[in-house]
């Protein structure tokens, strides 16, 4: 599997996101990543679970098109309130799961921080349907500590997190869902490598892991 080429983009500055107040939080900070893992030429790019639309309106720097899902009303209404100026993009409200979405269309698919409101198996396998073959995918999510490495881990970043929180006044749009991870990361690595052959894992210092696969070309 190839590396994503990346391009440059203005929205990989914070000053110039294209929300009219923009905001910072532990999900918003994975953002330049997965912004740099667009491949060259991307013409569909799919965002699951995309709240209020702030990741998924960066990203029409990056692709020809753009559709972000999310089953959250309140959030679909904020995100397409604030899509003026974005004629290639377009939001859906509805259970990505079942959702009427075109299969093996996308050239990228991102999810941060939504996983674990879904059946991971299932939601992984319906993303890897959709990706278009040579496409890439990247997950970002929540998962429970449960060896003592990775409660080491998390215990000695959080002096770290709390003082870049404070320090970032971090929040997130409002009315946005909350539910803590059933997965521990071994679950979600086994699982991962079972239903993405060659996919690459990170666990991040922020709580958060992810998963970066590319799709085999035909």
């Amino acid at each position: 599997m190839r590396p994503a080429e990346a391009l440059p983009c203005p929205y990989d500055d914070p000053m110039r996101q294209a929300d009219p107040k923009p905001y910072w939080n532990t999900n918003v900070a994975r953002h330049p990543g997965i912004l740099r893992a667009v491949p060259r030429g991307c013409g569909h790019a799919l965002d699951v679970g995309c709240g209020d639309g702030l990741l998924a309106r960066k990203l029409t720097g990056r692709a020809k098109r753009v559709t972000g899902i999310d089953n959250s009303p309140q959030m679909i209404a904020r995100a397409r309130e604030l899509a003026s100026g974005h004629p290639d993009l377009t939001f859906v409200e509805g259970d990505f799961l079942i959702a009427d979405l075109p299969a093996a269309s996308y050239d990228f698919i991102c999810s941060v921080s939504t996983i674990h409101h879904m059946d991971f198996e299932a939601a992984l396998t319906r993303m890897r349907q959709m990706l278009r073959p040579g496409g890439t995918l990247v997950v970002v999510g929540l998962a429970r500590e449960t060896t003592p490495a990775e409660w080491a881990a998390t215990i000695a970043a959080a002096p770290v997190v709390r003082i870049i929180k404070v320090l970032r006044r971090a929040h997130g749009p409002e009315g946005m869902p909350i539910a803590d991870p059933q997965m521990s990361y071994g679950q979600v690595r086994a699982a991962a490598r079972r239903l993405l052959p060659g996919m690459r894992y990170r666990r991040h210092v922020l709580r958060r892991y992810s998963l970066t696969w590319g799709k085999p070309a035909r």
